[in-house]
Order: C-alpha cells, then sequence, then structure tokens
C-alpha cells in the first residue's frame, strides 16, 4: 500500500509539472507573438543545439507557425557558431538540424534562415596555437573565446544592425544556469526598454529577449520531451546525446523536482584546456564502444594540459622567454613550500620544436580518428587544409623559420604531398639541409634567430629595385635579438628594480646604477 501511495504522489506530481510547463508554453507564444509582429525589428535566435537553445527555437518557431501567413514576413536569422574545433559529435547533429531547419522553414512558408558562422583563417585555435606559438588557453590568457566564438557572432549581429538600424537576439538563458548568470541577466533586466527585452551590453541597437530565463532544467527537458520538435529534428536523440555524456549514463525523466535530470552535461570545444577534464567525452567514450575512436581527441587534449607540476615546468621549457611581442615581461610568484617570492619571466609563445610536434601529433590523431570512426564520421577535419597553409604562412614569413617544415611534416604523417592553396607564400632558396648546418654553426638558439631573421629579411628585399629601407630591416634584426644575447632575465630583474628605486627615491641605489653602468661623471 505504501509503495501505492508513493506512486500516486509521484504521478500526480508529475501531472502538475506537465500542466505547470503547458501554462507556460500557452503564456510564452502568446508572448512571442505578440513580440514578433509589434513592430519590423528582425530577429537573431542563437542556436547552439544543446537543450536550452532547441527549447527557444521550438517555442520560437512553433508560435511564429500559429500565425496569420501574412504575419510571417518578418525575418528569424538562426545562428549558429562553429569554432572548427567542437566536439564533434554535436558540431555533425548541428550541422544536420541546420540543414533541416532550412528544409523545414522552406517547405512550411516560414521565414527561419539558418546561419553557420565561423572564425576567420586568423582567429582559428590552430593557426594561434600551433601557427603563432599561443599556450593553451588557461584563466589569465583566454585568448580563445573571443576570436572564434563571440567576434564571429558580433559581427553578424552588427551585419544585421547595420543594414536594418535595430536587432532583438533570443537566447535560451536562464537564471537556474548559474549565480554569475543570474545576476548577470538581473543586471540587464534593470535597464529594460521594452517589457521583457533587455539592452546588449556589448552591442548597440541589439536587444535581447530570453523567454526560458525562469525555467529550469526540469522544464526544459519535460518540454522537449513532451512536444514535437517542429522542424524535424529529433529531441529524444538529443537527450540520449546528454545522457551518453554523463558519468553513469543515466538522464531520467522528471517526475518531481527533486529528480536530476541531464542539465549538468557541457557541450564544448573538444581542446578546452579551461576546465580539468573533458568529462562529457570521455563519458561518451565510456558509455558507447562506437565512440573509442574519441579516444584520440581526449589524448590530444591531455597533452596540451598544463596543470600537474611536471606539466607546468615541461611547458616552460617548451616556450619562448619573451612575450610574443618580444619583450621580457616579469611576475613575482610565491617559492613552493613557502612564503618568499622570487621574481621571474612570463614565458610567451611556444618554441619551434614544440610547435611542430603539436602538428605531428595533431595529424597522427586525425589519421587514427579517420581509420577508426564510423562511416558517417569518415571525413572529419581535426585541422583544416587551409589552416595549415596559414601556418606554413606564419612560420615562414613572420617567424622566419625557412627550413619550410610543414609539407615533410605533413607527408610524413599522412603519406599525402601537402598541397598549399596559397601560391603567394614567400618559401625560400633555403631549406631543411641549411637551416640544420646554421643551427649547429649557431652558439643558441637566439643567435639561430638573429641568422634567421637576417637571411630571410635580405631575401625579402631581393626582388626589389631599390632595396630603400633594406638596412632600417637590418638594425632591427639586430636590435631585437643582439640586446637580448648575454643574460636578458637578469638585465630585465636589474631594470625592473632600478624602477622601483627610483618610485621609492632611493637616489643612493639609483647613483650607483648610473655609475656602473654608463660610468663615473666628470669632476
Amino acid at each position: 500500500m505504501v509503495v501505492g501511495k508513493k506512486g500516486d504522489r509521484k504521478n500526480r506530481g508529475n501531472t502538475v509539472l506537465v500542466e505547470q510547463v503547458r501554462q507556460s508554453v500557452g503564456y510564452l507564444t502568446d508572448e512571442i507573438q505578440a513580440l514578433y509582429t509589434s513592430d519590423n525589428i528582425p530577429w537573431i535566435v542563437g542556436y547552439s543545439g544543446g537543450k536550452d537553445s532547441s527549447a527557444v527555437l521550438q517555442l520560437v518557431w512553433s508560435a511564429i507557425a500559429a500565425l496569420p501567413e501574412s504575419d510571417r514576413t518578418k525575418p528569424v536569422h538562426v545562428i549558429s557558431t562553429d569554432t572548427l574545433v567542437e566536439n564533434p559529435v554535436i558540431s555533425a547533429w548541428v550541422r544536420q538540424s541546420l540543414n533541416r531547419i532550412e528544409k523545414a522553414a522552406t517547405a512550411q512558408g516560414l521565414p527561419f534562415q539558418p546561419h553557420q558562422l565561423n572564425p576567420e583563417l586568423e582567429n582559428t585555435f590552430w593557426v594561434n596555437l600551433i601557427g603563432k606559438g599561443y599556450p593553451a588557453p588557461r584563466q589569465k590568457f583566454r585568448w580563445c573565446t573571443e576570436r572564434m566564438k563571440i567576434h564571429p557572432a558580433n559581427q553578424f549581429i552588427r551585419n544585421i544592425v547595420h543594414e536594418n538600424g535595430e536587432t532583438i537576439l533570443v537566447l535560451g538563458t536562464r537564471k537556474a544556469e548559474s549565480q554569475k548568470r543570474a545576476a548577470t541577466m538581473a543586471k540587464h533586466a534593470e535597464g529594460r526598454v521594452r517589457e521583457r527585452l533587455s539592452p546588449n551590453a556589448s552591442l548597440q541597437n541589439s536587444l535581447i529577449y530570453s523567454p526560458i530565463e525562469e525555467w529550469d532544467n526540469d522544464w526544459v527537458w519535460l518540454y522537449l520531451m513532451q512536444w514535437q520538435n517542429p522542424w524535424g529534428h529529433s529531441n529524444k536523440e538529443l537527450f540520449q546525446i546528454y545522457r551518453g555524456a554523463t558519468t553513469d549514463n543515466e538522464c531520467p525523466m522528471v517526475v518531481d523536482t527533486s529528480t536530476p535530470s541531464c542539465g549538468s552535461s557541457r557541450f564544448g570545444c573538444w581542446v578546452c584546456t579551461l576546465v580539468d577534464r573533458d568529462k562529457s567525452m570521455e563519458a561518451m567514450i565510456l558509455n558507447d564502444e562506437s565512440k573509442d575512436w574519441m579516444q584520440a581527441l581526449l589524448d590530444f587534449r591531455d597533452e596540451l594540459d598544463f596543470r600537474s607540476d611536471e606539466k607546468r615546468e615541461q611547458e616552460r621549457e617548451n616556450r619562448d622567454f619573451r612575450r610574443i611581442t618580444g619583450n621580457v615581461q616579469l611576475f613575482e610568484r610565491k617559492i613552493d613550500g613557502s612564503k618568499e617570492k622570487e621574481v621571474t619571466n612570463i614565458p610567451g609563445p611556444y618554441l619551434k620544436h614544440w610547435r611542430e610536434h603539436l602538428l605531428r601529433h595533431l595529424l597522427e590523431a586525425q589519421t587514427t580518428v579517420q581509420e577508426k570512426a564510423p562511416q558517417e564520421m569518415k571525413n572529419i577535419e581535426l585541422i583544416s587544409i587551409s589552416e595549415l597553409s596559414e601556418i606554413r604562412r606564419i612560420w615562414v614569413e613572420e617567424k622566419h623559420e625557412f627550413d619550410d617544415a610543414l609539407p615533410s611534416i605533413y607527408k610524413k604523417v599522412t603519406g599525402k604531398e601537402f598541397l598549399d592553396p596559397n601560391i603567394q607564400i614567400k618559401t625560400n632558396q633555403l631549406g631543411k639541409e641549411e637551416w640544420d648546418i646554421l643551427q649547429e654553426l649557431c652558439d643558441d638558439p637566439l643567435h639561430l634567430e638573429l641568422m634567421a631573421k637576417l637571411l630571410s629579411t635580405e631575401r625579402n628585399f631581393q626582388s626589389m629595385s631599390r632595396r630603400a629601407g633594406l638596412y632600417e630591416a637590418l638594425e632591427d634584426c639586430l636590435e631585437s635579438c643582439c640586446s637580448l644575447i648575454d643574460n636578458p632575465i637578469a638585465e630585465a630583474i636589474e631594470d625592473r628594480n632600478i624602477k622601483k628605486s627610483a618610485e621609492s627615491g632611493d637616489v643612493k641605489t639609483v647613483k650607483t646604477w648610473a655609475e656602473t653602468k654608463f660610468g663615473s661623471r666628470p669632476t
């Protein structure tokens, strides 16, 4: 009898919850229709393929589809940003969904226009990490998000604003996601210019509409499971993706407010080092044997990680002692196990040997994935030919690495010739053999860098008739390297200490330093 009573209570609770969601959907349908028909401002729906953005797009789609045809004239742009390093399962899911959105919108006579956005070539992950040598992203140097995710979306929004004067951005953000998200949404709500529309802090003439801001995970999943997807994508398949990305492979349907859901599963870039572990990818591999090909991605991601003491020290050895600008920058850090501090340099970009190592391992991972992945994922590219071409250009033209290592690395790993689409790249008459000889003759990496810069600079001016500016360019090469040859870090620390002495009014120390450096003044 007790079991029966518990079952009755669960059923009643579930019925109440379904009714609450039904009422909310009805209210939001009316609200969406009223907002959509109240003006001529185009809409942009942010769509990641996840549960929240799917719920929002489904609400907007169903509401607009219920309007008379004469009212369905205002365009609704559906934008999805693919960073090119997204979880490949999710990336394929989103591409398939965008294709279905386009076909269904045409068939149903609806104004939805899907757009897949990508970062510009110079902003992609591999061009910056392997090409320029940017270190794997971290909280204090999060160079990836703005370049790869935010900029493409913001540029699209700015273009719509430029054409139409204003736009409404519809998002699946919810207060229940995190305290930080709730606080941000509350702050935006204070400046609402119209009921339910908040100003966009980063983009002028762009208003934000968050229809499901009050929903929790249970409501989102209940809506997706009980209401059919109108563009023909499977919400149940989405549920299975989330389920497969949880450690215990469990993702129970909601029966009451205490029941957990799949809301904690997080999908993002498979190379992300802003988190300790990629738990969703680990769970996918653990829960589904057909996804064991993703282990190569997980292994590569773990190689980029820098959190352990051993990896942190290894990473430091694989990075230049200067920042990417060529300057030595210092910071204070605590000595392990004590309260004392030491002054040391902030390491800069990855060195040549490590960039080549990462490229080699990435191509090996791509080869493994293409061999082991199921048929529908066989053509997966972890890095594109255009990215490889840009990396090659940076190495040869900007970093003056005239050995031109990329084509040989590519051929050794893939067994194929690298057919560079960029025929304008300035390859050198010198090659790997000359590079190896020069490396053997030079005393240290800075001497090698100087000689490579001088040779590359001379070659750049070789075809010019007047060669104006050659001497200035050669002097720049000498200045950038020769001032650092002796002991650049010690010199930077000395300069820092002198500046501190000058700021504190320590005349004696500054005077002693000046006499040592420039000689005593004549009496």
